[in-house]
């Protein structure tokens, strides 16, 4: 006669012990941490500095309630600063998002010498943007700068031109090297959008008797539709807040002529912090309505019909 014994499991069922019983917590908690150090607690500093009064040695004296904001719209500077502000990153992006456009199509061919243009296009990436930014503002010199040298040898200009001393002429330069600087970051955003698109969808338009225009407009962009929107928002949120180019060019001169709301922010530093703090504040707010109101016109998330 035989019996069979159950085994006894040594361990209590229905109950994990370890870091199992935290489920994804040490996996994010790192991050998580990292964003409230980095976004979370920097933001909440700002606003509450923009209510106090304090010293330019950095000492709190008082609060301030609201009167840095009421001395900051009282600025007569500012509203055009907002105006240039608006110009400057509606320019920049539109020009970085085409230039960048043509440069992706073109990287998607194949042709000799494609793998070096295409680390070529990594250098401005590659380089600092204040250094870029640097080395553009050298160029221009007016005294030392190769390009007033170079355009007086050819008997393009009487004499030396101060080309960043002057708004009508910063602006075009510096905004060149800003479109210049994005460039290599969008391009390959839609670079990897463009070889995302399966071969078989432009045999069918071939077969179909679609052109090249038509193929381009109806299915190219189409599909590279969310490549895009992820070009265009960065590009926004950088450009909106660029401050090495601008401020390595023309410091935001003569007075705030060239300045945008970032570098705006950084001249009321010098004189009242609670007042540049409020323009943070500002800056910071009118970044999220932008993004979101771009991204709301654009249906980012809506399927295509």
């Amino acid at each position: 006669m035989s019996s069979s014994t159950p085994l006894r499991r040594s361990g209590r069922s229905g109950r994990s012990g370890g870091p199992g019983r935290l489920g994804p917590l040490p996996w994010i908690g790192p991050a998580v941490l990292l964003i409230l150090l980095v976004v979370v607690w920097p933001v909440y500093e700002m606003v509450r500095t923009s209510f106090l009064r304090i010293s330019v040695s950095g000492f709190v004296r008082a609060s301030a309630g609201l009167d840095k904001y009421r001395k900051l719209f009282d600025e007569s500077a500012l509203p055009s600063v907002l105006v240039s502000t608006v110009v400057w990153t509606v320019v920049v992006v539109g020009l970085t998002m085409l230039v960048s456009l043509a440069l992706a199509q073109l990287f998607n061919q194949r042709f000799p010498g494609r793998r070096v243009t295409r680390w070529a296009l990594i250098a401005p990436w590659a380089a600092s943007v204040l250094m870029t930014a640097i080395g553009f503002k050298w160029m221009l010199d007016r005294t030392a700068g190769v390009l007033n040298t170079l355009m007086a040898d050819l008997g393009l200009i009487d004499g030396p031109r101060d080309w960043l001393g002057d708004p009508s002429t910063a602006w075009p330069w510096m905004m060149f090297v800003a479109v210049f600087v994005s460039l290599p970051f969008t391009t390959y955003t839609l670079l990897a959008g463009l070889q995302t698109v399966p071969g078989e969808v432009y045999e069918a338009a071939r077969v179909d008797g679609a052109g090249t225009a038509q193929t381009y407009w109806r299915i190219t962009l189409p599909l590279l539709r969310p490549a895009f929107l992820v070009g265009v928002v960065i590009n926004l949120i950088n450009v909106f807040n660029s401050f090495p180019v601008i401020w390595g060019m023309t410091r935001g001169g003569p007075d705030s002529d060239t300045a945008t709301t970032t570098v705006f922010m950084y001249q009321l530093k010098s004189a009242d912090i609670g007042e540049s703090a409020a323009m943070s504040v500002v800056n910071f707010a009118l970044v999220l309505v932008m993004v979101v109101l771009f991204l709301k016109v654009s249906r980012w998330n809506k399927e295509e019909s």
